[in-house]
């Protein structure tokens, strides 16, 4: 009999599934939610359904339904009359698991799953369904349930989750140290790599193997190198430049390690001397960052944060952000909070933060990335890697 130790690397205890189980279903009686709908399709933005069963949603998707009042239902990807996905061994808090052949690219299979969460709704008579992560749920679910569940009140109940999922516990902080550990070990294996006559995409792929090997089951690793001091990251369908002598080069790596939590760092290495542009950008960068890492504590509001950075990175002569320069971790690579102008989460004791300012101008652009967590007297750094330009 296969135990959950034998071949899953890092499980979560089961009294941090159990603790996670209990808020939100709190949190739905408050509402009078009776089930939610959970929906993903992918690892590094499909953080819910791993949330929920501490198993990842696959490529194919996974669908969840969970009562507010009885264990989960599970519809996977599989034969239909093929052993349970998640297996019996490794599903915790599931009462029943179903299995049909859903793959996205073939149309008639869309309404296999939105099928099975309706007719289970319909036979328990709940009158309230939530949805969490309405950008992740497929429209073909959404219309499904939508235009099978008359009289049901359909609401969207992210915030619900959002709010749980972004404080994290004694027991996932253990393993969000361990993830930020391993950045450090990549981090610290990239002068080994760096060289002149290899190609970006031959260090991205050396650094994803050391990351697998290391523990991390999804990797996004970005490179970029160029000999203009305002070269910045390539997509991995670009990263075929041949590294040559004098060259800088950024790396972001942003995997996740053990248990499934996603930390990143990046920063910046030369084949020779930086210049005095990188070296300047890349101090203002990092003194943004520190900047705003003094401001983090419970209740200060991250749309407040965003404009403190850019009047900062403007003070020094630098580009205003315009996206978005920090946000919270975990289960999926960005989540909330995001440090943007519309977020309304205030931030809390217990999440965990990457802060990354970009100081841009026409001279020069550089990028400092390093994990934080929030404690009742501030933020805590927890890369370990020095914050500065190395020379290789």
């Amino acid at each position: 009999m296969t135990r959950l130790g034998e071949r899953f690397k890092c499980p979560i205890p089961t009294k941090e599934l159990e603790r996670r189980w209990s808020a939100i279903r709190e949190a739905m009686k408050k509402q009078n939610i009776d089930a939610l709908i959970i929906q993903n399709h992918n690892q590094f933005l499909g953080g819910y359904i791993r949330y929920f069963l501490d198993i990842p949603a696959p490529t194919y998707g996974t669908a969840i339904l969970f009562p507010v009042n009885e264990e989960m239902t599970v519809i996977s990807h599989g034969a239909i009359d093929s052993p349970p996905v998640p297996p019996v061994w490794a599903a915790r808090g599931v009462r029943t698991s179903k299995n049909y052949p859903i793959i996205q690219a073939l149309n008639y299979t869309d309404y296999d799953a939105p099928q099975a969460l309706v007719n289970q709704i319909k036979d328990a008579d709940y009158k309230k369904i939530g949805l969490v992560g309405l950008s992740l749920i497929s429209a073909a679910l959404y219309k499904y349930v939508v235009d099978n569940l008359p009289g049901v009140e359909i609401v969207d109940a992210t915030d619900l989750v959002d709010e749980i999922k972004a404080i994290k516990s004694e027991d996932e902080i253990v393993l969000i140290r361990k993830t930020v550990a391993l950045h450090d070990c990549l981090a610290g294996a990239v002068p080994a790599l760096f060289r002149p006559g290899r190609k970006e995409s031959e260090i991205r792929s050396e650094l994803k193997r050391l990351a697998i090997d290391l523990g991390s089951e999804e990797q996004n690793i970005m490179v970029g190198a160029g000999v203009n001091d305002k070269a910045f990251f390539v997509d991995p369908y670009f990263d075929n430049r041949v590294i040559e002598q004098g060259d800088r080069m950024l790396i972001l790596i942003e995997v996740n390690g053990p248990g499934g939590f996603y930390g990143e760092v990046s920063r910046t290495w030369c084949l020779g001397e930086p210049s005095q542009e990188v070296l300047d950008a890349y101090d203002t960068a990092t003194k943004a960052q520190k900047y705003i890492a003094g401001m983090l504590k419970p209740g200060a509001a991250p749309a407040d944060l965003f404009k403190a950075n850019n009047d900062f990175l403007t003070s020094y002569g630098y580009a205003p952000e315009g996206r978005y320069f920090a946000h919270g971790q975990g289960y999926d690579m960005v989540e909330r909070p995001a440090f943007v102008p519309r977020e309304t989460m205030l931030l809390k004791e217990g999440m965990f933060l990457a802060i990354h300012p970009t100081a841009a101008n026409d001279k020069a652009v550089a990028f400092s990335c390093d994990n934080y967590l929030i404690t009742a007297e501030g933020a805590e750094l927890l890369t370990k890697t020095p914050q500065i330009v190395f020379a290789v």
